[in-house]
């Protein structure tokens, strides 16, 4: 048994397939009917996504999608598919990594199926998620489960005798390797800036206020994380400022919202920003054009100069970040296989 590759499944939220209105509509219908993401109840809820949100949101959304997409297709699929191979090499042949989106293709479902193919019966999860949150770990815990069991849901029919061994990693958020990696990272940006940033907005995926109330750690663990790179940066508590992004509907969602602190930067007398997502790891829509786009515009018509406002890519393939995965998974991995935890050199 020790002879057996180990599964290993990235998981990420997911991306359209194309920067299509038909395509984003699509995508945005299976993420948002996910109760782990909108958990209003569907009889209120689905006419409100089916009339208004599908029928507005995907047109919009398409155009955006436009503006950030590369010849090689979707930026998030494009970076994932590199930690994937970069987290291959690292962990050699004792291991078979997959990647595996929630809401797209190449989706759980199919990465479990690769497992199965080749006789796989042990897999670890690792979400790329640093923070916990329900609407994105507990997601791919779902997705993963049912399809491993072979159901698409928790109340359907058993399809599969054999259930492989499962091993999620849990949040990483406050890691020393993960701090370490984004430290290394942020220390290249900011060496290759022509002028020194005078601010950082640490910038988080938001979450609806009601899910921190009612058990979700996700904002506490943000806190945690910015906390802890400021710290490792040498940043006092003026020099940098954590928020949160993304708002959507009308509930109250945890903040500051991002928008808000940019809005306020100029007045504060920050002249050249510098905006970093710890929590997202892979660069997507949310950084490359709410953030990069949007938020300078919204920096500017503040009064700041468009030109003195900066973006920090994800850590994407970064070469310290996908050390530290490779690691993380190997301690994960502990027990399985003696020769699969040894250290693979590149």
């Amino acid at each position: 048994m020790d002879s057996q590759p180990i599964g290993v499944l990235l998981s990420q939220i997911g991306t359209p397939p194309e920067p299509t209105a038909k395509a984003v509509r699509r995508y945005l219908k299976r993420f948002l009917s996910d109760r782990r993401v909108i958990d209003t109840s569907p009889l209120i809820w689905q006419p409100i996504l089916r009339g208004i949100v599908l029928r507005v949101r995907p047109k919009k959304s398409a155009v955006l999608y436009r503006y950030i997409w590369t010849e090689h297709g979707s930026p998030l699929h494009l970076h994932s598919r590199m930690q994937q191979k970069g987290l291959q090499k690292r962990l050699g042949s004792g291991f078979h990594v997959e990647l595996g989106l929630a809401y797209s293709e190449p989706d759980v479902e199919q990465a479990i199926a690769a497992f199965e193919q080749a006789g796989i019966t042990r897999i670890v999860i690792l979400p790329m998620f640093p923070q916990y949150s329900s609407t994105t770990t507990a997601t791919v815990y779902d997705s993963v489960s049912f399809a491993a069991l072979g159901k698409r849901r928790a109340d359907g029919p058993a399809a599969k005798r054999f259930v492989p061994a499962l091993r999620f990693i849990d949040a990483y958020y406050d890691h020393p390797g993960y701090i370490e990696a984004m430290r290394q990272h942020l220390d290249k940006v900011m060496a290759a800036m022509p002028v020194k940033p005078d601010h950082v907005v640490l910038s988080f995926h938001g979450i609806p206020e009601r899910y921190a109330d009612t058990g979700d750690p996700y904002p506490e663990q943000c806190r945690e994380t910015a906390g802890r790179l400021a710290e490792a940066m040498g940043w006092h508590e003026k020099e940098w400022t954590l928020s949160f992004q993304s708002r959507f509907g009308r509930e109250r969602w945890v903040g500051p919202a991002t928008m808000e602190v940019l809005h306020g930067l100029p007045t504060a007398g920050v002249r050249n920003p510098l905006v970093f997502s710890p929590g997202l790891v892979t660069d997507c829509l949310e950084t490359l054009h709410e953030l990069a786009v949007e938020g300078r515009e919204v920096f500017a018509a503040a009064g700041g100069e468009a030109d003195q406002y900066s973006v920090s890519p994800c850590l994407n393939a970064d070469e310290t970040w996908l050390d530290f995965l490779a690691e993380l998974i190997r301690e994960n991995a502990q027990g399985w296989s003696q020769s699969a935890a040894k250290s693979v050199p590149l």
